[in-house]
């Protein structure tokens, strides 16, 4: 299936955005998260696996409640998070695309554009070589589009409390987005 199946309208969204550049979507965010499931050596090995990905110092996650038949205890350290913007999501987000063939499943879109997807190993991504000390890792990519304007949501002065669903990303705008800049098929 192309694109045309889900988005049969895609020369009318990008000449809205043409026309309007308030209302073309950006990239937010990215977040890259390896999760190891235990307070283990897996872990830093994790957090250097990541580190050496995007080129920025992971934070390791707690666990939120006890699950005694995976051996977690609540407030443990279990996974490891980068969140990275601007030039440094770009960069990341044109290899992890080439680790997973320039394809996303229609799925993976969220009803506000966000997009989701997992690497399930990370020697995928172009650049990255193995070493079986540390070993293979998987991580989930989420990437958070928004409009610009949409700051009025979590500055500090004259704060609002809600965003008109106008002015949110549509699924469909992601896909045309990702399909436009970087060339990504949507399964």
């Amino acid at each position: 299936m192309a694109i045309t199946d889900y988005v049969p309208n895609i020369d009318e969204i990008i000449e809205k955005w043409n026309k309007q550049p308030m209302l073309r979507p950006r990239i937010a965010k990215v977040t890259v998260n390896i999760s190891v499931g235990a307070a283990t050596e897996r872990l830093g090995k994790a957090i250097k696996v990541l580190e050496e990905i995007t080129g920025q110092k992971p934070v390791p996650r707690r666990a939120r409640r006890t699950i005694k038949d995976f051996g977690i205890r609540k407030g443990e350290n279990i996974a490891a998070v980068v969140t990275l913007r601007k030039d440094k999501a770009i960069e990341f987000l044109k290899k992890a695309f080439e680790a997973v063939n320039y394809t996303l499943k229609a799925s993976s879109f969220d009803e506000f554009g966000n997009v989701s997807f997992g690497i399930r190993e990370h020697i995928t991504i172009p650049g990255v070589k193995y070493d079986p000390e540390i070993g293979l890792f998987g991580m989930d990519v989420a990437i958070t589009f928004e409009r610009p304007g949409f700051r009025v949501l979590r500055r500090r002065r004259c704060r609002k409390k809600h965003i008109p669903r106008r002015h949110r990303v549509t699924r469909e705008e992601a896909m045309v987005y990702l399909h436009k800049v970087f060339g990504v098929e949507i399964k």
